[in-house]
């Protein structure tokens, strides 16, 4: 075998030419170049990657949330500002500061007193000895004053304001609470994160006195608790969320780092990136089925006497967010999936690209024809188009990436800006016919 000159091939030559031979019959029988085949560990560190990212994006996600739980007071207030006013919460809180009150009072006495009373005004010793007997009846009506004066004060707007302006101003202390080194009213003892309530007390007292109950205003000042979370493990907990607190600015970059690796490691690109988006999409299932497992396990070790229907209650508020922030990064891994998905050569996605493009072409051509010129900028946009595209799709990631708490919401808005933003670029390309204007 020789060349243009006549003279034969060198060994170099020959390894080239055969490889040359080997592409173009690949190409010719619709099939693929083997090179990729020689790389098998690229493949797999593809996949390690995107695998990997998959599990920090879980960890983002509850280090995010755990983050904005110590450092943001407005997004705590919001966490547990609802509790409120929630029915089981109310009434927790109300049969943890009646128990608190009725314990103050003592009922021997307060029956010693009548039966002073009744001695003083000369009353037969028989009748004085029924008032004796009356210990029971005096203990339930006790109860039922107590308890609906508490109930009163609780299910107040008053107490709603007392309870959103106390958990702000306590907020700098939750860190303390969760790091072991708590002091004021919320506080980490015994296993527990809990609340000080001795001001709804004070006003319970005062309130009873008003009501002529004069015994009352012998109650001392009472600190008692409301648990926001009580577990055997808080101690492992606090740890955790101390971990995650310091790393939640870091995680979600490092898990975007690790998912462009994996993407650009890739020899197919857009199945790494279809890839990447599942991935991450499922993780997310999984982060939110383990929250729904993990709030059955904890109301399933309560300690005895707690409310399961409070805890309940506690729970949902302080991972609302969490959940929020899963169901956001879900809804956009899963977006990215469907779009890289539409982008490719599949007959399904071919389909789709072109009914838009036709669409949007009889668009453009109806408003042409009533006067519509577009000129240079449909020229500009044609010559631009790629960069137009990319800048769209930066401009998004820019946005959901620097949003402080994006929701789900947000997400399906910022792909419908997107989308939108596709279709004017795609009504503005004048430069060519159909085919020129499905480039990207």
């Amino acid at each position: 075998m020789t060349n243009a000159g006549g003279e034969p091939l060198s060994d170099p030559e020959r390894s080239e030419l055969a490889e040359l031979r080997h592409r173009v019959g690949a190409l010719e029988s619709g099939g693929r170049p083997r090179a990729a085949r020689h790389h098998p560990f690229r493949t797999t560190g593809s996949v390690l990657l995107i695998l990997f990212a998959a599990l920090l994006s879980m960890l983002s996600v509850v280090a995010v949330w755990a983050n904005s739980i110590v450092r943001d007071t407005d997004r705590y207030v919001a966490t547990v500002g609802p509790l409120a006013s929630h029915p089981d919460v109310r009434k927790a809180v109300t049969n943890r500061v009646t128990n608190a009150v009725l314990a103050q009072v003592d009922v021997d006495a307060l029956v010693k007193q009548l039966q002073d009373a009744v001695s003083e005004k000369g009353v037969p010793p028989r009748a004085a000895q029924l008032v004796g007997n009356l210990k029971a009846p005096i203990t339930s009506g006790l109860e039922q004053l107590v308890g609906g004066t508490v109930e009163r004060v609780v299910t107040s707007s008053a107490f709603e304001t007392v309870w959103v302006e106390g958990n702000r101003r306590v907020h700098s202390a939750v860190d303390k609470a969760l790091t072991g080194e708590a002091d004021g009213a919320v506080k980490l003892k015994n296993d527990q994160v809990a609340i000080d309530v001795a001001p709804l007390v004070a006003d319970v007292k005062e309130r009873l006195v008003d009501a002529g109950l004069g015994v009352a205003a012998n109650i001392p000042d009472v600190h008692t608790d409301f648990v926001v979370v009580q577990s055997k493990d808080i101690g492992k907990i606090k740890t955790y969320m101390r971990v995650l607190e310091i790393m939640g600015s870091w995680l979600p970059v490092i898990a975007l780092l690790v998912a462009a690796a994996g993407v650009y490691t890739a020899f197919n690109r857009r199945h790494a990136l279809i890839g990447a988006g599942l991935a991450v999409f499922v993780a997310m299932l999984v982060l939110g089925i383990t929250l729904t497992v993990f709030r059955d396990v904890y109301l399933d070790h309560l300690p005895r006497g707690a409310s399961p229907a409070a805890a309940g209650a506690v729970y949902d508020a302080l991972v609302r967010f969490l959940r929020a922030g899963v169901r956001a990064l879900g809804a956009v891994a899963l977006i990215t999936a469907v779009g890289a998905f539409l982008s490719g050569p599949s007959k399904v996605a071919v389909l789709v690209r072109g009914g838009c493009r036709r669409s949007i072409g009889a668009l453009r051509d109806a408003a042409v024809s009533g006067g519509l010129r577009l000129g240079a900028v449909g020229r500009f946009v044609h010559r631009f188009k790629r960069w137009i595209g990319a800048a769209i799709l930066v401009v998004a990631a820019v946005v959901l990436f620097t949003w402080s708490y994006p929701t789900t919401m947000v997400v399906v808005w910022t792909t419908v800006i997107v989308l939108a933003g596709f279709a004017i670029r795609e009504f503005l390309d004048t430069g060519g016919g159909p085919e020129a204007t499905g480039s990207r």
